[in-house]
Formats: C-alpha cells, structure tokens, sequence
C-alpha cells in the first residue's frame, strides 16, 4: 500500500509571544505607542504615563492606568504584557542577603543580588552579561563563558523583581530598602556600554525607579577606552576592579591588563568627569593570600593612587568551588588596611554576605551556555509550542 504524502498541509504558524513593556525606557516605549498607531506628541504622552505606572508603581496590570482611556488599555492589553523575566531560583542567606536567578530567555540565565545595610539603606548588584569574556582568576563567573549581553530592559527588570520582593512599590523618597545599584554582577559592563548607558537613564529617571546617578556605580576590570565614555554618558560613580598594583601579578590574576596595562588604566581613570572629593573612584582589591597582601603592596597602591580621589574596599576572598585561591588572614588584611588608612584613604574591609548561597562578590555564576541559533530557535519553537519536543 502506498501512501500519498500531502504537501499542502502546513502546521499553523506559531504566532511570537507578546512583548513585554515593564523596564522599557521612555524612547522604547515612546516607539512601542507609535508603532501601535499614535501620532508622535501622543505617543509621547502615553510613554510617560506608562513609564509612571511600570516604574512608579509597579504595575502589572493596564486595567489598573486609570489616566489611560479605556479603549487604549483594551488594546495594550491584547498587544503586550507586564511581565517579569521568570525566576527560576530565589535564595536568601542567613544575613537576609538574597539572591535571584533570572531566566532571560531559553538557556539565559543570571544572577542579581540584594545587600541590606548597604549604602543609604540597601544595594542591589545587577548583572550586565550573562558570563564573561575577562577570565579573572579569583572570580567565579569569570569560569563561564558568554552567553550574550543583556539588554537594557532585562538590566532594569532586575531591579523590579528586586522592588517587588522587598515590597517596594510605589517608589518612595522614605523608608526605602533599595537605595544603591551596583553593576558588579555578572559581566563586564564597558562591554555592554549602550545597553547600561540606556539601563541607567530608566534607573534614574525621578517619575520611575528615581534612583539617582549618585547612587549608582558601575565597576570595570579596567577596559580603558571606555571608562571617560562611560561617565560622560551616564554620570555614575566608577569602581575599578583593581587587586594588584603590578603589571606582572594584574596580568595573571586579571588579564585583561595584557591589553590595558596600569599606566593605560589609570590615564583613563584621571580623565573620568568632575572627580572629586564628593565623586571618588571606588578601587576593589581582593585579598588573596600570599598573593598580593603583603604591606609593601599596600604601600604600592598608596603610591599608585596619588593624586586620584580616592577610597578602596577590601574584599576577603570568597571562595567557590574550584577556586585556586584562599583568603587571606584577618589580622594581614586589617594590617593592610591600616597602611591605607594612615595614608588618609578610607579603606573599608568589606563583610562578606550570602557566602552561603554562593551570592558574596566573585561568586556569582549560572549555568547558561552559549547556543548555536540552531539551537535557539528548537528551544524557542518547543516554548511556544507545548508538548513538543
């Protein structure tokens, strides 16, 4: 028996899933209102109503935008949604330190983490990539290879998870737990520049988020080029991921100083706009034993920070699986701080928090790999399709 095999029929095509709009920023979502339609000046209007709603008051829902008329929110309502990326992994340490894993997309996951007592009140440490190309050897995520470079919506969105947990909505000016954004997540941020740049006008916006630049800080393990970019187009405050004060140890610990050495480093860091006593560079050194705390390093970095305005965090070491490192002893590293500080830097050793959920500095990681599209697309196609495989 023979049997005829009809080429006509074809599966329904599988129509995208709707978009999200929570942590667009005002042009994305100016062009979302003129692609649904409406003529620039309106468009606008209604950007910033939503950009109210989404980043005010943490709407998930257009039948709650009141100011909005009716048939308008009909329509979001059946073009869009007010999602959040999903989370797949919520932890919170001991010290109330939390953590979350966020599913950007099939295989895209990363970590954000919450820091009470941090800053004014509470810091958030938000991730840029998801892995990283730097390989630093202290840190975790520097093990996982890159994924891909978030966008500057899924940047925000970590910040609204973040709000919706600590129950943080509508913004306020009081009482607030989140005060800080620290891009000191997964990723190299001067990598992903555009995406933070745009990240961080949302972040600041005063009808939103309004946290204010001041309180924002991004840290690089020092790609040069970038660094007077980053603060004529964002205005944070700067952290340099610096650990040791020698082009010899910095190349093997962090090695992207093979590329930009420490003279390269710090021209770039001196041209950083209106540095200053109230804008000091933030410098992380890690304390690794037998690696790079002994005093004639601390007096190395007094000498190497001359005449950059200046405080440095001390980190002990947090160890992750793997890692080929130990910290260094206590009483080193308050010796250590003590050299700093008698040379007028301020030089907090930093407390460890959530070492026990893996969410201390350098211990950030997901398990995400990168794809082939070919393999994106399956994936993409079984969600949206269920019961595939």
């Amino acid at each position: 028996m023979k049997t005829a095999l009809d080429l006509t029929r074809r599966p329904d095509a599988v129509s995208p899933a709707p978009r999200s709009l929570a942590g667009m920023s005002l042009p994305a979502l100016k062009a979302e209102m003129e692609a649904l339609g409406l003529e620039p000046k309106k468009a606008g209007m209604r950007a910033k109503q939503l950009r109210r709603w989404l980043h005010h008051f943490g709407s998930q829902d257009f039948g709650a935008m009141t100011d909005i008329a009716k048939d308008l929110r009909a329509k979001l309502d059946e073009t869009f949604v007010l999602t959040r990326p999903e989370i797949t992994d919520h932890q919170v340490s001991r010290d109330g330190t939390q953590k979350w894993l966020t599913r950007f997309g099939p295989g895209v996951e990363g970590e954000s983490v919450f820091i009470p007592d941090v800053g004014k009140a509470g810091a958030l440490c938000v991730s840029s990539q998801v892995g990283c190309t730097l390989n630093c050897t202290f840190c975790h995520t520097g093990t996982q290879k890159l994924v891909r470079n978030l966008t500057a919506q899924e940047i925000v969105a970590q910040i609204l998870i973040a709000r919706d947990g600590l129950g943080e909505w509508p913004t306020s000016t009081e009482n607030r737990k989140l005060t800080n954004i620290v891009f000191m997540g997964m990723g190299e941020p001067l990598y992903n520049l555009d995406n933070v740049a745009e990240a961080i006008d949302t972040i600041s916006d005063g009808d939103g988020i309004a946290i204010g630049r001041r309180r924002i800080t991004v840290s690089t393990a020092g790609v040069a080029p970038k660094i007077p970019e980053l603060g004529h187009r964002t205005s944070a405050a700067l952290a340099i991921s610096l650990h040791a004060t020698h082009d010899d140890l910095r190349n093997e610990i962090v090695p992207i100083n093979r590329k930009y050495d420490l003279q390269t480093l710090f021209e770039a860091i001196r041209a950083y706009p209106d540095l200053g006593n109230s804008k000091r560079v933030t410098f992380e050194y890690v304390m690794l034993k037998g690696v790079n705390d002994s005093l004639a390093e601390a007096r190395d970095l007094v000498r190497l920070l001359k005449g950059v305005p200046s405080k440095i965090n001390l980190i002990p070491f947090n160890p992750w699986p793997g890692s080929p490192y130990e910290c260094s002893d206590w009483e080193t590293i308050e010796e250590f701080a003590e050299v700093l500080n008698r040379a007028g830097y301020a030089s907090p050793i930093r407390t460890p928090r959530g070492r026990d959920i893996l969410a201390a500095c350098g211990q950030l990681r997901s398990e995400s790999v990168k794809k082939s599209a070919a393999e994106k697309r399956r994936e993409a196609l079984a969600e949206e399709t269920p019961g595939t495989t």
